[in-house]
């Protein structure tokens, strides 16, 4: 596996344990909808909203943050990707958001209903 890989692999690893600690449920991971993207996580919140997670790591002290390096681009590309899952996997309507848990250095940020499509 390329050290970029590995080391994606370990934020998103860090995010799911974080997510679980506060509560939530992991419904999945590395989930890729064809010909969008790949949605780190989703998860489910104690009150059955379903959230769709980006997982961000930069090095401290970047010239961008973890949380700017999220293009609108790839926010629709999220969006398509969400629609995806839902029609395919959850086939109903729910409630959802997408979250991003940003790694900066050794500061964790969790950003709530980050964006919307």
């Amino acid at each position: 596996m390329p050290r970029s890989r590995r080391l994606g692999a370990n934020a998103e690893d860090r995010a799911a344990a974080f997510l679980q600690n506060s509560g939530y449920t992991i419904v999945t991971r590395n989930y890729v909808a064809p010909g969008f993207s790949e949605i780190d996580i989703v998860a489910m919140t104690a009150d059955d909203v379903l959230v769709f997670v980006e997982v961000k790591e930069r090095r401290h002290g970047g010239m961008v943050g973890p949380e700017e390096s999220i293009s609108a681009a790839k926010r629709k590309r999220l969006w398509l990707a969400a629609n995806h899952y839902l029609g395919e996997v959850v086939g109903k309507e729910m409630t959802v958001r997408f979250d991003v848990i940003a790694f900066d250095g050794l500061e964790i940020r969790h950003h709530v209903d980050a964006f919307r499509p």
